[in-house]
């Protein structure tokens, strides 16, 4: 299966995910680790589409999803940075997606920085990732409110 970027980029607006998983993890400075993610979900009987992207861009990984669902995930900040980022600001998305995208960017940025280190610099990242979709903002939220709460215990 032959695709080209433009293709691609309008499948992402349709197909695509950014999403930025904040887990608490003790072994991390600032108490929580951010791992920013680009997935694209598909039934198995579309997997060669995920297979044909992963192979456009030379990284990522297929995997089962859930049940009959599969999905080409890319996490690595590194290959986030040099490929997936530049990849769409040049072929840029025009649906919703492009706004989670320049806010998935913003934490790639933070990231870069060393701010997932801080706290000052979590709670930016959790701002940001609130505001994202759907799936980000049950659990942003939550650690947000606990973020919160442990300010007012040492005020």
């Amino acid at each position: 299966m032959k695709i080209d970027p433009y293709w691609i980029s309008g499948f992402v607006d349709g197909e695509g995910t950014f999403y930025i998983g904040i887990n608490k993890n003790a072994t991390m400075s600032a108490g929580y680790q951010v791992l920013p993610e680009f997935r694209v979900v598909q039934h198995v009987k579309d997997i060669q589409v995920l297979y044909a992207i992963k192979k456009y861009f030379g990284v990522g990984v297929v995997r089962v999803n859930h049940d009959d669902r599969y999905e080409l995930r890319i996490r690595s900040l590194d290959h986030l940075n040099m490929i997936i980022v530049p990849f769409f600001d040049k072929y840029q998305l025009h649906t919703q997606k492009k706004f989670d995208f320049i806010k998935f960017k913003k934490v790639i940025n933070l990231m870069n920085k060393k701010d997932h280190l801080t706290e000052d610099g979590i709670k930016r990242i959790i701002e940001i990732a609130c505001k994202m979709n759907r799936r980000n903002k049950p659990k942003a939220e939550q650690i947000k409110i606990s973020l919160e709460g442990q300010d007012k215990v040492h005020a």
